[in-house]
């Protein structure tokens, strides 16, 4: 298995469960932790790639330990996210 380090440039990705069930986006990235939005909205999309978003209450806390990897479109998961 590969550690990905997730950063600032990974939000507004895409974040897609190990079956590849596509979960959300990653709307905030702080101290090595990521924060998904379930279903953002298509402004909430744009806002997260330009590194302008702010997480909702909805926001799942997503840590390293849980990527297996990162590619330029995408943030994959070990396992599964619950919606």
């Amino acid at each position: 298995m590969t550690e990905e380090t997730i950063t600032k440039a990974d939000e507004g990705k895409r974040v897609v469960n190990a079956d590849g069930t596509e979960v959300g986006r990653l709307v905030d990235v702080r101290d090595d932790h990521g924060y998904v939005e379930p279903d953002p909205s298509i402004t909430g999309t744009i806002k997260a790639k330009l590194g302008w978003a702010t997480r909702s209450d909805e926001a799942h806390p997503l840590d390293e330990g849980s990527i297996e990897e990162i590619t330029d479109d995408a943030v994959y998961l070990r396992g599964t996210l619950c919606q």
